[in-house]
């Protein structure tokens, strides 16, 4: 009885001090130089389209183009 309380003590400390390393890893770059994680990754820029006088899309640098 007193065996099996040891080794489920034993296990539970081994769990417990390698649960922190695993999810506390660094974020490193291209180069390896540690770097602060990214939370989110950046959500790409919106082309901006344009439209003439009569609400057809047209290429920005057209004469009369306004951005949509």
């Amino acid at each position: 009885m007193l065996r099996k309380l040891i080794v489920a003590g034993a296990s539970l400390a081994m769990l417990a001090a390698a649960s922190p390393s695993i999810a506390a890893a660094p974020c490193r770059d291209a180069h390896g130089k540690f770097v602060k994680c990214a939370t989110k990754p950046a959500a790409p820029a919106k082309a901006t389209r344009c439209k003439d006088a009569k609400g057809k899309f047209v290429k920005c640098g057209t004469a009369g183009a306004k951005p949509a």
